[in-house]
């Protein structure tokens, strides 16, 4: 392995994870989407089926006719993802396949054929199947893609909490012991809660602003405000359900990857009673010198409530970066091995590994392998400490998981706002209605005139054009939610098991290069050309059936 690290071309390895950063956040600008309308078009078709007014049917069919559209882009994004473990990542591929590659064959063999069969019934089955057998196929399109979420996030909480696994000695290759633990992870339940419940935010806020489009323009009213209708309940749900499963993440995190929070927070040493911090000024392109500042500058916390939110204790122990970095003792009177301590049994575990493979290879019996597999399963859980050279190597990079963080939770609490205010503007509610519109006269935000009138679509335009205006700020959340996870998480391919410089492949850089910019054009362009699709069937409408 270490002959391997020699030979390993150091520009290969920020081209591979800039190449896979690329791949992986244009492939996630399609899929939220994808998970967001599935439900919105299964709760129209759901009315058309109890009700049979064609009003209803011709809304789920446009927007599973956007739905349709994104879809496509999506798949297409995603098979390159998993090509680039065999091109870029090979030796992790070779490392963790076994385990790695369940998930995903799961996920390519159930899911994806799911999808794929009942994708077409929903499209091309309309008064070829009976009714309920169509409304079967659309929740089922929807649930395929959540399915297939599921198992890509399985994959992808295996690296951050590496469980079900032991390490072979003879093959250099961890390998599965338990299907059961990789696949209900407490990390992966958590994490495809989260992430998907944060789609169904942006298929809400795409279907809200998409309507008020229409209702700016006066057209399309009646679908316009059902949908918002809709659009509003279900994202609120979502904002809700994202904020309380995104508290049970953070828990998880506090207790798997310690170093993670710390980054998150800009908490260089921690302690108990631990405040979370609302604001602090952590520059945002350069590395703070955590081991020189007490904390970071103008801060400004919420007292307690980092250490509710990692121990449910107001007064629970939270390390910061030096803790980690230096050690530190657990609540429980459990000592925390310092960085440099781990980089040693690390060293010893990779010694141990060469000497019994070697040892083995001329043929050593039973009795002299036994201590060399003692060593090296005693010093395992650190064996990919081996591999750093300076501890400070494990420190993930502050700003990036600082301002992410809180643009995430930040852009959360706008969005449980906005769909609280469209679900009291949208609903004739007689009295909430007029206290929320007396509100927001008094404050200036709407006309006196306006104050008394409970229908949605003679609000000022501006209120749509906010509206429109957040289908970015979704997608910044959505997507920085998604650099906390993975930034978080560096320099670890697998959490404390394998770090990037070890688990690339030793290709030439500029090989990597190429291709990272070829990517960036194709799916620049994928995007651009999705963009322009998807605004020319909204301009052009829904079509409307004259049949009741």
């Amino acid at each position: 392995m270490n002959d391997f690290l020699l030979s390993i071309d150091a520009g290969s390895i920020n081209w591979a994870r800039a190449q896979f950063a690329l791949t992986a956040i244009y492939h996630w600008l399609f899929v939220p989407l994808t998970l967001g309308l599935a439900v919105i078009m299964g709760i129209a078709e759901t009315c058309y089926y109890r009700t049979q007014k064609s009003f209803w049917k011709d809304t789920a069919k446009f927007w599973q006719k956007l739905f349709g559209i994104n879809f496509a882009m999506g798949v297409a994004t995603g098979i390159i993802l998993e090509f680039e473990f065999g091109t870029n990542w090979s030796n992790y591929s070779w490392f963790v396949g076994d385990i790695f590659g369940a998930p995903l064959a799961v996920e390519g063999i159930v899911a994806f054929f799911m999808e794929s069969t009942f994708v077409a019934v929903m499209f091309f089955g309309w008064n070829k199947v009976s009714k309920g057998f169509h409304l079967a196929s659309t929740w089922l399109t929807g649930l395929g893609a959540t399915i297939s979420a599921w198992w890509i996030l399985v994959a992808n909480a295996w690296m951050q909490y590496p469980v079900g696994c032991e390490f072979n000695p003879d093959t250099m290759r961890n390998e599965m012991v338990s299907f059961l633990d990789v696949a209900l992870s407490p990390f992966a339940i958590g994490k495809f809660c989260h992430t998907v419940i944060s789609a169904w935010i942006i298929g809400a806020v795409f279907v809200v602003a998409v309507s008020c489009w229409y209702l700016w323009k006066k057209r399309e009213i009646r679908l316009a405000k059902e949908s918002i209708k809709i659009g509003a309940i279900v994202g609120l749900a979502a904002s809700l359900g994202a904020a309380f499963t995104g508290h049970i993440s953070g828990q998880q995190v506090a207790k798997v990857q310690p170093m993670k929070l710390a980054a998150m927070e800009a908490l260089y040493n921690g302690g108990t009673d631990q405040g979370l911090t609302a604001i602090a000024w952590v520059n945002p392109i350069v590395q703070p010198d955590y081991q020189k500042e007490e904390s970071a500058p103008l801060k400004l916390d919420i007292p307690y409530a980092l250490s509710i939110m990692a121990t449910d204790d107001p007064h629970g122990y939270v390390p910061g970066i030096n803790d980690i970095l230096n050690g530190y003792t657990k609540p429980d009177g459990t000592k925390e091995p310092s960085v440099d301590e781990k980089i040693e049994r690390g060293k010893n575990a990779i010694t141990a590994l060469a000497a019994y493979r070697k040892a083995k290879k001329e043929g050593a019996d039973e009795a002299a392998l036994a201590p060399l597999l003692s060593t090296l399963s005693s010093n395992m859980q650190y064996f990919g400490y081996g591999y750093v050279k300076d501890k400070n190597d494990i420190v993930p990079y502050v700003p990036i998981n600082f301002w992410a963080f809180r643009i995430m939770v930040g852009l959360g609490c706008v969005f449980i706002l906005f769909f609280a205010v469209i679900i009291l503007m949208a609903f004739d509610i007689p009295f909430l209605s007029i206290v929320t519109r007396r509100l927001l006269a008094t404050i200036g935000l709407i006309p006196e005139t306006e104050a008394d009138v409970h229908d949605i679509s003679r609000l000022p335009k501006w209120h749509y054009i906010v509206a429109i205006a957040l289908v970015p700020l979704a997608y910044i959340a959505s997507e920085s939610g998604w650099l906390v996870a993975e930034f978080g998480r560096q320099p670890w391919t697998i959490q404390d098991m394998l770090p990037t410089w070890v688990a690339v492949s030793d290709i030439n850089s500029s090989a990597v290069a190429l291709t990272f910019f070829l990517f960036l054009f194709l799916f620049t362009l994928m995007l651009a050309v999705e963009i322009s699709i998807l605004l020319k069937q909204i301009k052009k409408g829904p079509e409307y059936s004259d049949k009741v």
